[in-house]
This record gives C-alpha cells, structure tokens and sequence, in this order.
C-alpha cells in the first residue's frame, strides 16, 4: 500500500500538492507468503516524464527527501506488514513521479538486482494558495 498525504494512492489518480509543504510518504509491504522474506531494499526514486520516452531523474533543484530515500529491510514474517515513512518536499510547480522499488539486499540469492516494481505515483506540485 502507498499513501501520499494520508491518501491511498491508485495508479490512475493524480495526487496534488503545494509547493514548500512537506507531503508525507507511507510504503506499506505486506508478507502474504507463507515464509518469511527479506532482506531487501525500498528505494523511491522522483521522476520527470516528458511524454517522449524521456524520464528526468536529475530532480535535487526541484524536489528533495525529508529524510531518506532509501530503508533497509531485514525480515518481513508471514501475513506480518512492514511500514515506511517519509516526506517529499517540491520546490517548483509541475507533474512529478515517484518510481518506488525493492532491491535484493543479499548479494548471496540470484534474484534480479530490482525485482518488484510498484505502479508510478503520479504527483502535481502547484502554487501555494494564497
């Protein structure tokens, strides 16, 4: 589950913002196996898309962390939940993403280096209002 701003985000709504407001950030991963798994990584990664096939990750003048954007996840147990908080903070206007994945964090398993990929987030950062 991801929520931004208190909300549940669907892949197919837009969540909007102000510039200069923190907005919170909630990754929720939930272990339905019946074993446990980890460990792994959670990275979030904002995005620019420019509708060409170009994806603009080179953001740190326009939106940074509050906090980190990447946690470190040992063990997650069977029908257990693991929650993640953190802040986005825009500094311009626009139409922003967050790619959000998780990692194997065990160089000893074969798994591909990113192995779960979350739907994009779709993020628009408008003018406060006055």
């Amino acid at each position: 589950d991801i929520l931004v701003d208190g909300k549940v985000c669907d892949c197919d709504a837009v969540v909007t913002c102000q510039v200069g407001d923190p907005v919170p950030l909630q990754v929720k991963l939930t272990n339905w196996s019946q074993h446990s798994v980890g460990p792994f990584a959670l990275t979030m990664m904002p995005y620019q898309d420019y509708q060409n096939g170009v994806h603009n990750y080179d953001l740190q003048d326009a939106i940074t962390f509050v906090g980190s954007n990447t946690f470190h996840i040992d063990t997650v147990k069977p029908t257990k939940n693991s929650v993640y908080f953190g802040a986005l903070l825009f500094l311009y206007t626009g139409d922003f993403y967050l790619n959000i994945k998780f990692h194997e964090d065990n160089c000893s398993r074969e798994l591909p280096l990113s192995w779960l990929c979350l739907p994009s987030v779709h993020i628009r950062a408008t003018e406060p209002v006055a």
